[in-house]
């Protein structure tokens, strides 16, 4: 009969919670890098200059259309030499965390970019109309007027993609990075109880998702009555 050993995972308790944190700081990090890219692209797409239109029309198609596993070993394998000295990196940073980071950045640009296109688009066309006869700039209107109304609908979507993420970070094992699953595995596989380990991972990663889920839902809730 099966028994959970819950020494092994108490013992290798500092080497999980290492992974944990290498999780959580990719997940952060491609969250606020790819909202803040993601606004822009929404910009663009939502823009009449057709050279930006066009521009994140084919960023956003290519990047959907690529496995994160794919793109995850491009930057890992094509274009470490790069980001070293774009970003102007220190020999002792570990570039395949820099380049997780960057990779997951640049995906998840393009799913927020859809989701904040959709939610602009969903306004009445006479909130652009109420703010241009406010004297309002394009800058100024999407930032007083539009933003703030398109953000009650948009921020559920937003959080569900933002657990997908979570999730997602799992995928680095294939460029050798310590994430949480990673430890799990590994674990597991030097102390000969890698079924444990790998239900103890899925159960830490369903509580964790559960428990946003659960945000997602109040959020929803409240945005819907508000």
């Amino acid at each position: 009969m099966f028994e959970f050993d819950w020494n092994t995972i108490l013992e290798s308790r500092t080497l999980l919670a290492s992974g944990m944190w290498l999780t959580l700081k990719i997940t952060l990090v491609a969250i606020c890098c790819g909202l803040l890219w993601g606004t822009v692209l929404a910009m663009f797409r939502i823009s009449k200059n057709r050279f930006l239109t066009r521009f994140a029309e084919i960023y956003v198609a290519v990047f959907r259309s690529i496995p994160l596993v794919m793109l995850l070993l491009w930057f890992f394998l094509i274009v470490p030499q790069f980001l070293k000295a774009l970003f102007d990196l220190s020999p002792s940073v570990d570039i395949r965390t820099v380049s997780a980071m960057v990779a997951f950045s640049l995906l998840e640009a393009a799913f927020f970019c859809e989701i904040m296109r959709a939610g602009i688009q969903s306004l009445p066309r006479g909130q652009f109309l109420a703010a241009r006869a406010l004297g309002m700039n394009p800058y100024q209107s999407m930032r007083f007027i539009i933003l703030p109304q398109a953000w009650k609908a948009m921020l559920p979507l937003i959080l569900t993609q933002c657990i997908v993420i979570f999730q997602d970070t799992s995928l680095v094992y294939v460029i050798a990075l310590g994430d949480f699953f990673r430890r799990a595995t590994s674990i597991g596989e030097r102390d000969g109880n890698i079924v444990q380990m790998l239900l103890f991972a899925g159960l830490v990663y369903w509580i964790i998702c559960s428990l946003l889920s659960l945000i997602v839902k109040l959020v929803q809730s409240r945005t819907s009555h508000a």
